[in-house]
């Protein structure tokens, strides 16, 4: 009984400390060109990205070298073969400083640009939720031609490649 009650008592808990900076964008939604620092210290602006693939998959962690970060991440890195030649680019996005994103790319070897999100200006940009103040809620956003063509607010863990390697698939069947 006691453990039934437990995630009741910390909802609110939970509530308080999770905070939308916007609404999140939806499916079909304008894409934001925001800019932001990488892993290498580099200014990146998305509106320099999106017109070089056919899709560009921004999706939002909460915490670098952290287990569910880890596996999501990792997903990504083993799927990257595979979503590169479907024409996708993909960007990692955390609140983490430009050193740890560093640091978690080479320790797992992930061949993809992270975001240094110190400022929150794409949490904000894509609306995602903050926890504990400044960390994103786990989120993707794949989008095409400038525009959001699918969404996951709970951002797949270690599932997120084979997730967006499925809506690829369903995309171009349509």
């Amino acid at each position: 009984m006691k453990t039934q009650l437990l995630p009741l008592l910390l909802l609110p808990l939970t509530l308080a400390m999770t905070s939308p900076a916007k609404a999140e964008l939806a499916v079909g939604d304008k894409a934001p060109q925001v800019s932001g620092i990488t892993d290498t210290g580099a200014k990146l602006s998305l509106a320099d990205v999106y017109p070089k693939q056919a899709y560009t998959l921004v999706y939002f962690y909460p915490k670098a070298d952290t287990p569910g970060c880890t596996a999501q991440n990792c997903s990504l890195r083993d799927g990257y073969e595979s979503l590169t030649a479907k024409g996708v680019a993909v960007i990692g996005v955390s609140h983490d400083d430009v050193a740890a994103q560093k640091a978690f790319k080479e320790k797992y070897h992930l061949p993809f640009t992270l975001i240094a999100d110190t400022d929150g200006a794409f949490v904000t940009a894509f609306g995602v939720p903050t926890i504990f103040g400044s960390l994103a809620h786990r989120s993707a956003y794949l989008i095409k031609g400038g525009k959001i063509v699918y969404t996951d607010y709970n951002g797949t863990t270690s599932k997120q490649a084979e997730t967006i390697l499925g809506v690829l698939a369903a995309d171009a069947k349509s």
